[in-house]
């Protein structure tokens, strides 16, 4: 049992190393990285244009104050003003889906700079030189661990981090997404047909006609202010929940992964093969 374990353990460290490097020239992790990251834009410039669209309905819905005054008589009234809070929820969402398109974008860069040949190239280097002191028997240096660990990290980490964000996506986030995207869609287009619009009258009407065509067209009043408010409070609650989707999905579950796989690697590639090196095998 002595004498095999070390051979085991050298066959494995090879095998590892091996595996390493032709990963890092053939790249099976980063097509399908690209790809998640494409979808992942997509959506993000969908509900960012969805939230400019809904953006320019609330605001042309907040100046129905000043079609509604018939011609002087003093009547005020701007049924638009509810959607004012929605309508700065509204902007402060479009601005996040802006920069979890920029993240996003971010990703792609970075999968394209990892899959650069000279890092592969480096990594296959590093890769060689640990397995080679490895295989003396001698003590991994540690700034060939180091370096490999960057390199890992650099080549690897974000096609890994990719995946498994899009894989807890898939299993947590997709439905609630769509959910509330076509929510959102939904209410754009009902907020515009809830805004009264009234045309102007021709000056040889009078104030008395005048008066009864406008309240022709906007006599249900309270109708109007129900409905307003009902929309505003449903894309609160939803815009509200793609916000928090959106910053799991480019922010705290990245950065989740990235530091687990940092520490996992760290763990495999400088601590303990330091210590097992260290006795003649």
């Amino acid at each position: 049992m002595s004498i095999a374990m070390p051979v085991i353990r050298r066959a494995l460290a090879a095998f590892t190393m091996a595996a390493f490097a032709a990963c890092a020239w053939l790249a099976p992790l980063d097509a399908p990285a690209m790809q998640q990251v494409d979808a992942g834009l997509k959506r993000a410039l969908v509900s960012f244009a969805t939230a400019r669209l809904l953006n320019a309905v609330i605001s042309v819905a907040q100046g129905t104050e000043a079609s509604v005054q018939p011609f002087g008589v003093g009547v005020t009234f701007a049924p638009g003003q509810i959607l004012d809070p929605v309508n700065d929820l509204v902007e402060q969402f479009s601005h996040l889906m802006l920069a979890a398109s920029v993240a996003f974008g971010i990703q792609k860069a970075l999968i394209s700079i990892g899959s650069y040949w000279p890092v592969s190239l480096a990594l296959s280097a590093a890769a060689l030189g640990w397995w080679w002191c490895y295989m003396r028997g001698a003590q991994v240096p540690l700034w060939l661990s180091r370096l490999l660990v960057i390199l890992l990290m650099l080549r690897f980490a974000v096609p890994v981090v990719t995946l498994g964000s899009d894989l807890l996506w898939q299993k947590f986030l997709s439905a609630d997404y769509a959910a509330s995207q076509q929510l959102i869609d939904n209410t754009a287009g009902q907020t515009d047909k809830l805004n009264p619009a009234v045309a102007a009258a021709p000056d040889n009407r009078g104030m008395v006609e005048t008066l009864k065509d406008w309240l022709a067209k906007n006599g249900d009043v309270t109708k109007h202010m129900e409905n307003l408010k009902r929309a505003a409070e449903q894309a609160t609650e939803h815009i509200i929940r793609l916000i928090v989707i959106f910053v799991l999905q480019t922010l705290v579950i990245p950065l989740l992964l990235l530091w687990a796989l940092y520490a996992f690697v760290r763990q495999v590639f400088e601590r303990p093969w330091q210590r097992r090196t260290a006795a003649p095998a």
